[in-house]
């Protein structure tokens, strides 16, 4: 049984903290709205800190799940962040969707730090089989993978820090061209006057398939968008890939083309909803 305190109680934090909870650790998390944290310890029975600084004293580990880089910045080494607080000997585990470049100067301001962003959504997270790829030292690796095991289905150590986020970049990229591809589609179905559910039934077995077909090629044809990973995340992680590309030379023409096309789909109304939402753009 291990003291953490869990930085971010919403829509991913907030299960992931409780499996560990289940597990049998001894949680203390910290909302910036407070109101959140209140209701995650209601459910969970965990405790509600005040401020970073004081969820994270005397814990065995500090794990964040936050919005962007600056959220991350301001509740580690901000004023009353975490990392002040922190024992030496704690590791910091980092589920944020962030830049490599704020994972490497985390990783450099502490010793054992992973940056550690998941994949598998909202349902993964409550479902405790979220994807986890990892970047930082061994030794880090070495203590962070126990408890992530909480919430994980694969946990994998892809290299140093920065390694997870920038393989986070590459997860968000195949899956742009893949929601694309997925609604010309089924919008190309649709326009053909075929039975969507026989066209799913022919296709799905074979080189057609993937994960994205398998659970949002009918929603996406009843016009049905509420499934978590939300249009405006994915931009952010879109312009994260698009900005790493200009450092490290690679060419993303369709990871930039679905970026501008989920653009519209904001402009649409759809800022909010999932990310299959970008068959919205194209008409029927």
């Amino acid at each position: 049984m291990a003291a953490i305190a869990f930085i971010g109680t919403g829509v991913m934090g907030a299960p992931m903290a409780g499996h560990l909870v289940k597990a049998g650790h001894q949680v203390t998390v910290f909302n910036r709205t407070r109101a959140k944290a209140e209701a995650w310890a209601a459910t969970y029975g965990g405790q509600v800190a005040a401020t970073p600084a004081e969820a994270a004293a005397d814990k065995d580990a500090v794990i964040a799940c936050v919005g962007n880089d600056d959220d991350l910045a301001g509740v580690t080494l901000g004023e009353g962040g975490a990392f002040a607080a922190m024992r030496p000997d704690a590791v910091f585990i980092d589920h944020t969707t962030v830049s490599a470049s704020i994972a490497r100067r985390l990783a450099g301001a502490r010793a054992l730090v992973v940056d550690a962003p998941v994949s598998g959504g909202q349902a993964g997270a409550e479902n405790g089989k979220l994807s986890i790829m990892c970047g930082g030292t061994p030794e880090a690796l070495a203590a962070a993978e126990p408890l992530m095991q909480a919430y994980a289905a694969r946990i994998v150590h892809v290299g140093d820090a920065g390694a997870g986020q920038t393989t986070k970049m590459v997860n968000q990229i195949a899956i742009a061209g893949v929601l694309q591809g997925l609604s010309e589609a089924l919008r190309f179905a649709q326009a053909a006057d075929l039975d969507l559910e026989k066209v799913f039934e022919a296709i799905s077995g074979g080189a057609a398939q993937s994960w994205q077909m398998v659970n949002r090629w009918q929603s996406m044809g009843e016009d049905r968008f509420d499934f978590g990973f939300a249009v405006d995340w994915m931009r952010k992680d879109l312009g994260l890939a698009l900005d790493e590309a200009k450092h490290n030379g690679a060419s993303l023409p369709v990871a930039a083309l679905v970026d501008q096309f989920y653009a519209e789909v904001q402009k649409m109304g759809g800022a909010r909803q999932d990310t299959s939402a970008l068959v919205r753009r194209m008409p029927k």
